[in-house]
């Protein structure tokens, strides 16, 4: 470990100055003297209270680093949750008191000014003994608990400083990112912790606040994907060129932004890649290589097609006994097994002490050792830098008694966005039926976000009476993604999927900003015949297997115009053998236009 680290089981004991800043919270710097003070006032209460295990969860980093120290000090076992919401409160509160920022309505006071020190001075940590347990979401629905103690984050600080401490100098940290999840807890708050440099407690969601609150200290970003790609030429870009440094981790920066911040910022963005199963993995800056750097000590290895991680990190301390005096609703909420180690996931091989864990990455590994990312082989990603896991996603929603079936996916855009393909239950449908569509999309929301923050809600839905499968019986992925990712200035939206013997019956609402209202008629704008036309082989093309070239129209009549804001059903029939697509647009005002679309063939 680097001479000018401070060892996080020692943070506490006076081995430095202890008018040093150690955080800027609420419009002030606090000292390492009224840390520790803070800390041994809250310790000394906890540590007189009957519970054991705390779940903690606070919106500010200054109050977070204040209690976690206090809990581990008073020896208390501590989860981490990534969120607050109610149904994560129910779940966990049954086995654990909570601590922080809850959403019981309760102001919770952090009395950040305690001056009187304990009569118990605080000894070190034991850095192997001192745990706590955070939570990622898991491959089959189930959050995943991982166990991480003091020494497992050291040696990953010693690994950070080694590579960039000299970088940063005594640079303050400022983040986007929560320190309720791994990366956020790391480079945010225990990182600075250790190495003495000063963070602040909020969490700067834009670059203009960011760049504002920092004048003329030095600093440098902790930032995501999501946030780094909304960098327009309209941010402070003279502000981020002076950053010593910007780090990026929960994904990959995409290749035009990581182009445009070396650019106008003059930052080359060091990105990282790794989990909270493994912690930090590999690095690159995009400007240099597309490929990934391991970091010291760490080997990959293939068995069976599957990659390995072999690490330093993953040296697993025994499980804290949190089966002891606790109820079981947490222990389903967990896993099955109710193992709080992913030992499950442990390769048999150990090769110079470390132990392999099974990534969930697909990876080309070079000659050089370097490694280029494919993507991630299971259904867990990641939106606005909240992981988020798409199986309970679907889970949460088909426990709901309006729904019978659904599959989550990703828009990417600009900004990604999650989509859902449901199928609703008898229930569900009469509900519409007396509510209309919007009205349930809302109530559906509102169940979810018993469990999920808001940005990982779904956006946009798609109602349908069964799934659409391929020929090898899997969900149609290609085709849910065509209808959910429309192009709203040319085609209409798809509200329903009604897929039958006879054909295909779509749901469709009409854009009111569709390029083709303002010059047909601009007084009285009505849907041109040919784009009707245009629509109908669209969806064709994508329900049928339609590969001969078109000859004719056939029997087409357009008997009702179509005008921004309606909502149609549009039926389609595909007879191969003539190869005829019958079309017919209809609404609750009867039909508006039909008729066949003739490829090469007739009756």
């Amino acid at each position: 470990m680097s001479d000018k680290l401070l060892p996080l089981s020692h943070c506490l004991i006076a081995q430095k100055p202890s008018d040093a800043a150690v955080a800027y919270h609420a419009g002030q710097y606090y000292s390492a003297g009224q840390f520790a003070n803070t800390v041994s006032y809250w310790g000394d209460k906890l540590q007189a209270q009957p519970f054991q295990h705390y779940a903690l969860y606070t919106e500010d980093a200054y109050p977070f680093a204040v209690l976690l120290f206090a809990l581990l000090h008073a020896g208390k076992q501590i989860r981490i949750p990534g969120n607050n919401r109610p149904g994560t409160a129910e779940q966990l509160s049954p086995d654990c008191q909570l601590l922080g920022d809850w959403q019981n309505g309760e102001c919770f006071d952090y009395c950040l000014e305690a001056s009187a020190s304990s009569n118990r001075p605080l000894s070190p940590l034991n850095p192997l003994e001192s745990q706590l347990v955070i939570f990622t979401s898991g491959s089959t629905g189930q959050a995943k608990p991982i166990v991480k103690c003091l020494n497992q984050f050291q040696l990953e600080i010693a690994t950070l400083e080694k590579h960039w401490g000299e970088q940063l100098g005594d640079a303050a940290a400022l983040a986007t990112v929560s320190h309720q999840h791994i990366y956020g807890l790391l480079f945010r708050v225990l990182w600075p912790l250790s190495a003495g440099r000063c963070f602040h407690s909020q969490a700067y969601i834009n670059p203009e606040t960011l760049v504002n609150a920092i004048q003329h200290e030095s600093a440098y970003w902790i930032a995501s994907p999501a946030h780094l790609k909304r960098l327009d030429q309209a941010s402070p870009w003279e502000g981020i060129a002076k950053l010593k440094a910007i780090f990026s981790s929960g994904g990959a920066l995409p290749e035009q932004a990581a182009e445009q911040i070396l650019n106008d910022g003059r930052q080359a963005v060091i990105e990282v890649y790794g989990s909270s199963e493994t912690g930090g993995i590999a690095w690159r800056r995009q400007s240099m290589t597309a490929a990934w750097t391991l970091f010291s000590g760490m080997r990959l290895s293939c068995i069976d097609g599957k990659w390995f991680l072999h690490s330093p990190y993953l040296e697993i301390p025994p499980s804290p006994p949190f089966s002891k005096g606790g109820g079981e609703a947490f222990s389903s909420f967990i896993t099955e097994e109710s193992s709080f180690s992913p030992r499950k996931h442990l390769s048999p091989l150990e090769k110079g002490g470390s132990v392999g864990i099974q990534l969930d990455d697909q990876i080309t590994l070079l000659d050089d050792g370097r490694f280029m990312l494919h993507g991630r082989s299971d259904r867990i990603v990641k939106i606005e830098e909240k992981r988020l896991s798409l199986v309970e996603l679907e889970q949460r929603l088909m426990s709901e008694p309006w729904v019978d079936d659904a599959h989550a996916l990703v828009i990417t855009h600009h900004r990604d966005v999650v989509a859902a393909a449901v199928v609703l239950s008898p229930q569900g449908l009469e509900q519409e039926a007396i509510q209309g569509r919007n009205r349930l999309i809302r109530q559906l929301r509102k169940a979810l976000e018993q469990w999920f923050e808001a940005v990982v809600l779904p956006r946009k839905w798609l109602f349908v009476n069964t799934m659409p499968l391929t020929i090898q019986g899997k969900i149609n992925q290609p085709l849910l993604k065509s209808l959910l990712d429309f192009d709203n200035r040319r085609l209409p939206q798809a509200l329903t999927l009604e897929l039958t013997p006879e054909g295909v019956r779509l749901g469709l609402k009409v854009p009111e900003d569709l390029l083709y209202f303002p010059d047909h008629f601009p007084s009285y704008p009505i849907l041109p015949g040919v784009v009707q036309l245009a629509w109908v082989e669209h969806f064709g093309k994508l329900f049928f297997v339609i590969d001969k070239p078109f000859a004719q129209l056939e029997v087409v009549k357009f008997t009702q115009v179509i005008q921004p804001g309606d909502e149609l059903t549009l039926a389609l029939d595909w007879k191969e053998a003539p190869g005829k697509l019958y079309f017919n647009f209809s609404s609750e005002r009867g039909t508006h236009s039909s008729g066949r679309m003739v490829y090469e063939g007739k009756e």
